[in-house]
C-alpha cells in the first residue's frame, strides 16, 4: 500500500480543516490563516496549494459531488427513477441546510451553468442527467425533450428552493416529493382527452 503524497495529505488536511470551519463559522467568516491554523499548517502552504478561500470551497463542493457511487450502484440496479430523484435531492437538501454557506455558493455559482455538465469530473448536474435519462428508458420521464435540458430545468427549481430553504424556509422529505411531483407532472391543468374524459 502507498502512502499518499505529502502534497497530497496537507491537501486532505486544508480541505477538512476548512470543512469544519466553514460550516461552525460560516464561509465569511473564515480566513485562511484560521484554516491553516485547524489544519496544522502555515498559510503560505495553504496558498502554495490553493489560490484562494474560494478555491478550496468549491473543492469542497467538487469532492461532495464526486462521492455519487451509491447512488450509480443504485442506478445499475435500475431502480425507479423519481424515488431515487426524491433520494438524491433530499440527500443535497441535508447537505445544504448542514452547510448554508457552501450550499449559497454551489447554488448561485458566479457563472451561468452550461447546459451539458462539465465532462472532466463527476457534477451533481451529471448525474441528475444520467438520472433522467434512466427514467427516459424506463419510460416515466419524458423522451422527446433532452436530458441535460431537463436537468438544467430541475436543478433550477431545486436550486431556487434551496436557496429559499437557506433563507429562513424548510425543505424536508414532503418538499422533496412535491418539487418532483409538479416538475415531472408539470404546472397545467391535467388535459382531458378529447372526448371530454381526464
Amino acid at each position: 500500500m502507498t502512502t499518499p503524497k505529502r502534497t497530497d495529505r496537507s491537501r486532505t488536511l486544508i480541505l477538512d480543516a476548512a470543512d469544519r470551519a466553514f460550516r461552525e463559522l460560516g464561509f465569511v467568516n473564515v480566513s485562511v490563516e484560521e484554516i491553516a491554523t485547524r489544519a496544522g499548517l502555515t498559510r503560505k502552504t495553504v496558498y502554495n496549494l490553493f489560490s484562494s478561500k474560494e478555491e478550496i470551497a468549491l473543492r469542497l463542493i467538487a469532492r461532495v459531488e464526486a462521492d455519487d457511487s451509491a447512488y450509480r450502484a443504485r442506478m445499475a440496479a435500475n431502480e425507479d427513477v423519481l424515488k431515487l430523484l426524491e433520494i438524491v435531492l433530499t440527500d443535497s437538501a441535508h447537505w445544504c441546510l448542514a452547510n448554508p454557506s457552501l450550499a449559497r455558493l454551489a447554488l448561485a455559482p458566479a457563472e451561468r451553468p452550461s447546459l451539458r455538465p462539465p465532462p472532466d469530473r463527476p457534477s451533481f448536474q451529471g448525474l441528475v442527467r444520467d438520472i433522467l435519462v434512466l427514467g427516459q428508458r424506463q419510460g416515466v420521464i419524458r423522451r422527446d425533450d433532452d436530458a441535460d435540458f431537463m436537468a438544467l430545468v430541475l436543478l433550477g427549481i431545486y436550486g431556487q428552493a434551496m436557496l429559499s430553504a437557506l433563507s429562513g424556509g424548510s425543505f424536508g422529505e414532503g418538499e422533496t416529493r412535491h418539487l418532483i411531483r409538479i416538475v415531472v407532472e408539470g404546472i397545467g391543468e391535467r388535459s382531458q382527452n378529447r372526448s371530454g374524459k381526464p
